[in-house]
C-alpha cells in the first residue's frame, strides 16, 4: 500500500560540498538549513542581517554586501512598543541593542564579516517567505520594529515585480550560482488563501529565473504533500516541527550535496550536537 505522496525531487545541478565558500539569506527556513550546513562543517555564512521574508528585502541586502557601506548614525531606528531598544529597518529584531553605539558595533561588525564572505562566495542559497512588503517613506523595510502601523504602507509585490528582483540578483552577481526555496512557513495573518496566492507567486517567480548555475529545492512541497500531517508542524501550526525541519535536511542533502560527502556529514553534525550535551555532574 502506498500510504503517502512520495516526491522525486532528483539531483540538484548546483551543488553544495564541503569546499564550497556559501551564503545563506532569506526566511526562518534559511536560518534551519543554514545552521545545519554551519553544524555539519560547511563553510556558510547565515543572514548576516538576521532573518529576512521578502525578495525585496533580500535584495536590498545583497547590494549592501556587494557596496559594504557601514551602518550609520542615521540608520539607526527607536523600537516601538516600549521596547527601549535600537535597530534598524535593515535588520532582524535579534540585532537590537540597549545602546546605539553597541547596536552599530555589532551590525557593522556582521556586516564586515559577511562583506568577505560574499566576495568570495561561490554559492547563495535563497529561502523566499512572502510577497507582502511593509514600505515606509517609500523604502522596503525588513522589519516595522513594533513601531505604529500608520508609519507603514503594506503592498503586496505582483508577479512581474517579484521576477524583476530575483532576475536583477541573479544578473548583478554573475559569478555565483543559485539555490531558491520557497519557505514552507504558513503566513497566516490574512487567512490561508492569502498565503497561498504569495507562495504561488514566489514559486512562479522562482521558475521564471531558472536556467544553467540555478536551481529550486522544493522544500515547500515537500512539508504540504510527503508530511501533510499536522504532528510535522510546531504547536503554532505553521512552522516545521524539529522532525520535519531534520526530515527536509535529509533530503536538501541528497538533492545538492555530492554522495561522497554525506558520511563527512553526519559525522561532524554528530560531533556537533554531541559538543551541546551537558554533563549532569
Amino acid at each position: 500500500m502506498k500510504l503517502f505522496t512520495s516526491l522525486n525531487i532528483g539531483k540538484s545541478g548546483v551543488k553544495i560540498s564541503v569546499e564550497d565558500n556559501i551564503l545563506v539569506l532569506g526566511s526562518c527556513f534559511a536560518d534551519s538549513v543554514g545552521a545545519r550546513m554551519l553544524h555539519s562543517g560547511m563553510d556558510v555564512c547565515v543572514n548576516p542581517f538576521g532573518t529576512l521574508y521578502n525578495p525585496l528585502s533580500i535584495a536590498k541586502a545583497v547590494r549592501r554586501l556587494s557596496s559594504g557601506e557601514p551602518f550609520k548614525e542615521d540608520d539607526c531606528v527607536q523600537m516601538g512598543a516600549g521596547a527601549g531598544l535600537v535597530c534598524s529597518f535593515s535588520h532582524h529584531t535579534s540585532f537590537a541593542r540597549k545602546e546605539q553605539e553597541d547596536f552599530l558595533s555589532n551590525a557593522n561588525a556582521s556586516l564586515k564579516e559577511a562583506c568577505n564572505k560574499w566576495k568570495s562566495c561561490n554559492k547563495v542559497i535563497i529561502s523566499l517567505g512572502t510577497v507582502w512588503c511593509y514600505f515606509r517613506d517609500g523604502e522596503v523595510v525588513s522589519n516595522c520594529l513594533k513601531r505604529p502601523q500608520a508609519e507603514f504602507e503594506r503592498k503586496a509585490l505582483s508577479l512581474a515585480q517579484t521576477t524583476s528582483v530575483l532576475r536583477g540578483i541573479i544578473e548583478e552577481n554573475p559569478g555565483k550560482e543559485f539555490i531558491f526555496t520557497v519557505s514552507p512557513i504558513r503566513h497566516l495573518a490574512d487567512g490561508a488563501h492569502a498565503n497561498q496566492l504569495s507562495k504561488a507567486t514566489l514559486l512562479l517567480a522562482v521558475q521564471d529565473v531558472l536556467g544553467p548555475g540555478r536551481e529550486y529545492f522544493p522544500a515547500y512541497e515537500i512539508l504540504l504533500d510527503e508530511l501533510r500531517d499536522y504532528r510535522f508542524y510546531a504547536e503554532d501550526l505553521s512552522h516545521p516541527s524539529n522532525v520535519a525541519e531534520e526530515y527536509i535536511w535529509e533530503k536538501f542533502v541528497g538533492f545538492a550535496v555530492p554522495e561522497d560527502q554525506w558520511e563527512t556529514l553526519n559525522r561532524n553534525l554528530k560531533a556537533w550536537r554531541h559538543s551541546q550535551h551537558r554533563p549532569m555532574h
